[in-house]
């Protein structure tokens, strides 16, 4: 006899009104699963329902929503002792939904929620930034700016491949952040346009920022894009495209931990989630979470 498991769907309420979420779950109840559900209203819902889930003993919860609840259920499991955690799955039903997308997760409510119920879960990392926890992507300098703004013409700016020598010229206007980032590996100082601190692999909607991650690595994938000029360009955009190439104005490292001090108070984002600290401290907690992956899961070792 199959082992039944319970699930508790911690749904954003923007999404409440979905006729597929509506429907997906009268057909999985109508198979005698059991399956209940919680609507977000405002921020803090989800990490309150996360520690009511847990005390009253549930195993598994669905964070339903984009990266955004996602990041908001994970902070909330982080911020429980590790054994009252409850395994996590994910319903992706935001605009990006970067960290789903990735490890290749169903984005059909049916395909989704049957994954939750019968799916197996697989210890992964988070990482910490000071006192907030995530589990994609940190972004800075003109990343995080495309994440809060969204300007149609830089959309593409990050992300591997997705490179192209229209967005590496905007960046020449951009702003730069003076400051140091340190980590075991030594320390970076300079003029940065743009960082990425990565466990999972892509951002901004589908950018692979490092695709050789792993989210049960115990590494932390850092991407910094120092300063240039016009005459660079051509290779800037060299060193983008190929991620093996130890360049003079990309620089890519694995780490444990990273600290970040921008001369100037800059704001980041964690799983697209604005943050604003003088002062970062990234770590890396190693398969500190349980989460619900499918079988050949691309980000997992």
């Amino acid at each position: 006899m199959v082992q039944r498991i319970m699930i508790r769907i911690i749904l954003n309420g923007k999404k409440a009104s979905m006729e597929e979420i509506r429907e997906a779950v009268s057909i999985l109840r109508a198979e005698s699963h059991t399956i209940e559900v919680r609507v977000t209203w405002e921020y803090g819902d989800a990490i309150r329902f996360v520690k009511e889930a847990s005390r009253e003993g549930i195993e598994r919860i669905v964070s339903a929503g984009g990266d955004g609840t996602l990041n908001e259920v994970v902070n909330g499991l982080a911020q429980l002792p590790k054994e009252q955690r409850p395994q996590l799955a994910i319903l992706p039903l935001g605009t990006a939904n970067d960290f789903a997308t990735a490890c290749e997760i169903p984005h059909y409510p049916l395909e989704a929620l049957r994954l939750a119920l019968e799916g197996e879960a697989v210890s992964i990392d988070i990482v910490r930034a000071n006192e907030r926890y995530f589990i994609n992507v940190a972004t800075g300098g003109i990343g995080a700016q495309i994440t809060a703004e969204t300007p149609p013409e830089l959309k593409n700016f990050l992300g591997g491949g997705a490179y192209t020598l229209s967005a590496v010229m905007k960046a020449l206007s951009f702003e730069h952040s003076h400051g140091k980032m340190i980590s075991e590996n030594g320390e970076l100082e300079g003029a940065f346009i743009a960082s990425a601190l990565c466990n999972g692999r892509q951002a901004g909607g589908g950018q692979v920022l490092s695709p050789n991650a792993y989210i049960n690595d115990g590494l932390l994938d850092t991407v910094v894009i120092l300063e240039f000029s016009l005459v660079d360009v051509a290779q800037v955009v060299s060193e983008l495209l190929d991620p093996t190439i130890e360049g003079k104005f990309v620089k890519r490292f694995q780490t444990t931990w990273v600290e970040s001090i921008p001369k100037n108070m800059r704001f980041v984002n964690l799983d697209g989630e604005p943050y604003e600290s003088e002062k970062i401290h990234f770590k890396i907690l190693p398969k500190e979470i349980e989460v619900v992956l499918p079988k050949g899961c691309p980000c997992i070792l």
